[in-house]
C-alpha cells in the first residue's frame, strides 16, 4: 500500500509512507566516490571524517616532538651534567660519576617518551573515559601491573640502586661469575660487562644486584696476586724460594717496594707446594705477570735442577706363590 502511494506521489516525503529513503550507490562509480567512502567511514567508526585526520595529524606531531624533545634532553645532558658536577669540586665529583650521569639521563629520556606518549593518547576523544576509569582503578592497575612486570621493575629499580648506592660503576674492573671485565654500560633494564676477550655479557640489574661481585676499582686499583709452584719433595725449599724471589723483582710490574712472600702452603700427594704472592698496580697487569713470573721460574728450576713433579703412581708387583 505505501508502496502504491509512493508511485502515485514521488514527491511524497518517505517518512509519511514508512519507507527510508535508499542511500546505496547505483554505479560503480558511485561506489568509488569520496562522498560514499567519507560516509561509510562515518557510519563505521561513528566520527567525522576530517576529525580523524585532525587527531592523527595531532598524534603524529606530538611523537615527532617527544622524539625531538627526548634527544634533545639525553645530548643536553650528556654535555652539561658532568659540567654540573665538576663545577661542585672535588666532593661534587666523587658523588657524581659516569654511572649517576647515565642512569639520571635515561630516567629522564623515558620520563619526556612517558609523557609524549599520554599526551598522543589523549588525543582521542573516545579514550578519555577510558583514561577516567584507569585512573579510578589506578590501585588495583598498579597491583595488576606490578604482577605482570614484576621482573622488569626489579631491574629497573636495582639499576636505580646501582646508581645511588655504587656498588658497581661504568668503567670498574670486576670478576662475575668467574668472568673478568669492565662495566661497560648500565642501563635501566641490564648491566653490559666487557670480558677481557671482548666478550659483552648481557646482565639484568637485579641479577647484578643479588650477586657477589669482586670489584677491582672500588677504591685503590692494587691487587694482590697469587702465584702457586710445585716442587718435589727432594728438591732445596730456601733454593727454590730464592730462585722464585729472583724472578719475582725482576718483572716490572711487581712493585718492589711492597713485600713479596713465598710460603709453603701444602704438603701435597706428590709436592711441595709454595705461593708466591706480589703486588702489582692494576688488576689487568695481575694474570699476565703472574704467567710470566711462572714461566721464568720454570727455566731457572730447570737450569739448577729443582724437578717440578707431576703427577704418578707407584705400581708395586707381587709374584704369585
Amino acid at each position: 500500500m505505501a508502496a502504491d502511494i509512493l508511485v502515485k506521489n514521488p514527491s511524497l516525503p518517505s517518512q509519511l509512507t514508512g519507507q527510508a529513503e535508499s542511500t546505496l550507490p547505483s554505479t560503480v562509480s558511485d561506489y568509488l566516490s569520496w562522498r560514499y567512502i567519507q560516509r561509510s567511514l562515518e557510519e563505521a567508526i561513528g566520527t567525522n571524517l576530517w576529525d580523524i585526520m585532525k587527531i592523527a595529524i595531532s598524534i603524529v606531531l606530538i611523537l615527532l616532538i617527544t622524539i625531538y624533545l627526548a634527544r634533545l634532553v639525553d645530548s643536553m645532558l650528556k654535555r652539561h651534567l658532568p659540567k654540573i658536577s665538576r663545577a661542585g669540586g672535588a666532593e661534587m665529583v666523587e658523588i657524581v660519576d659516569e654511572t649517576f650521569h647515565t642512569i639520571t639521563r635515561r630516567l629522564l629520556v623515558a620520563f619526556v617518551y612517558t609523557v609524549g606518549i599520554l599526551t598522543a593518547v589523549l588525543q582521542v576523544p573516545q579514550l578519555h573515559s577510558l583514561a577516567t576509569a584507569m585512573l579510578a582503578g589506578a590501585g588495583l592497575a598498579t597491583v595488576a601491573i606490578g604482577l605482570a612486570a614484576q621482573e622488569s621493575l626489579s631491574n629497573i629499580i636495582s639499576g636505580i640502586f646501582i646508581a645511588v648506592f655504587k656498588p658497581i660503576r661504568i668503567g670498574d674492573y670486576v670478576d662475575f661469575n668467574g668472568q673478568y671485565g669492565q662495566i661497560e654500560d648500565l642501563t635501566l633494564r641490564h648491566t653490559v660487562v666487557c670480558t677481557w676477550d671482548l666478550k659483552r655479557i648481557i646482565v639484568p640489574n637485579s641479577v647484578m644486584g643479588r650477586e657477589n661481585i669482586i670489584n677491582w676499582s672500588i677504591q685503590d686499583s692494587e691487587v694482590i696476586w697469587p702465584v702457586d709452584i710445585g716442587i718435589a719433595y727432594t728438591a732445596d725449599i730456601d733454593k727454590a724460594r730464592s730462585i722464585i724471589l729472583r724472578e719475582a723483582v725482576k718483572h716490572p710490574y711487581v712493585m718492589k717496594d711492597e713485600e713479596i712472600n713465598i710460603r709453603v702452603t701444602e704438603l701435597g700427594d706428590f709436592a711441595v707446594n709454595l705461593r708466591l704472592t706480589f703486588h702489582v698496580p692494576h688488576r689487568d697487569d695481575a694474570f699476565t705477570t703472574g704467567c710470566d713470573i711462572r714461566e721464568a721460574v720454570k727455566k731457572s728450576f730447570d737450569a739448577e735442577g729443582i724437578e717440578i713433579p707431576y703427577p704418578y703412581h707407584n705400581v708395586i708387583l707381587q709374584k704369585a706363590s
